[in-house]
């Protein structure tokens, strides 16, 4: 008897080893899922970061584009609005006058518009040649087209009016006749 609730002892604890090594092995089974999933969600954390730094890095260099161009382009309202003013001036300058004072007066009027000419050109604002330049739609806008010997195909024979532009971009497309 006493052997048997030996025997039933060792049935016993065996049984409660077996059953222990099972509880460990699923504990383990379960920190390691547990682990798994800690290090899903440390590698999703990190892709959110990495996303979404990417995303300010990009809003940076789009908000600082902006800005470049808006310093670059800031006086192109005044630009168009002051363009007429310097047509008006060239037309009054080809005027014939006679006379020293009305001379005078004409040498004053060269010198205000040299000035304000000049003081175009600091803010960017350029010419766009045109007599003489092969034709460009981007450049250029034909208003006639004339057979003239003289000129090359597709070569702009006259300037009809000036064309300005404000650092590269087109204010005004130059008015010009191109030759076929």
């Amino acid at each position: 008897m006493e052997e048997s609730k030996q025997q039933n002892q060792e049935i016993i604890d065996e049984t409660n080893e077996e059953n222990q090594t099972a509880d460990e092995e699923t504990e383990v089974v379960e920190e390691n899922s547990e682990l798994d999933q800690l290090r899903e969600e440390k590698e999703e954390a990190q892709n959110r970061l990495l996303r979404l730094q990417a995303d300010y890095d990009n809003f940076r260099r789009r908000t600082q584009k902006e800005r470049e161009a808006d310093r670059k382009y800031r006086s192109q309202s005044l630009v168009e609005e002051l363009i007429p003013v310097m047509d008006n001036f060239e037309r009054a300058l080809q005027v014939e006058v006679d006379g020293e004072s009305s001379q005078k007066f004409v040498e004053g009027i060269k010198m205000v518009y040299q000035q304000f000419h000049s003081a175009l050109e600091k803010e960017g604002v350029e010419e766009i040649p045109s007599k003489g330049e092969e034709f460009d739609p981007h450049l250029h806008q034909a208003v006639m087209q004339v057979e003239d010997e003289n000129f090359g195909s597709n070569i702009v024979v006259e300037e009809l009016q000036k064309g300005y532009r404000l650092n590269d971009r087109v204010i005004r497309p130059a008015m010009v006749k191109v030759n076929q």
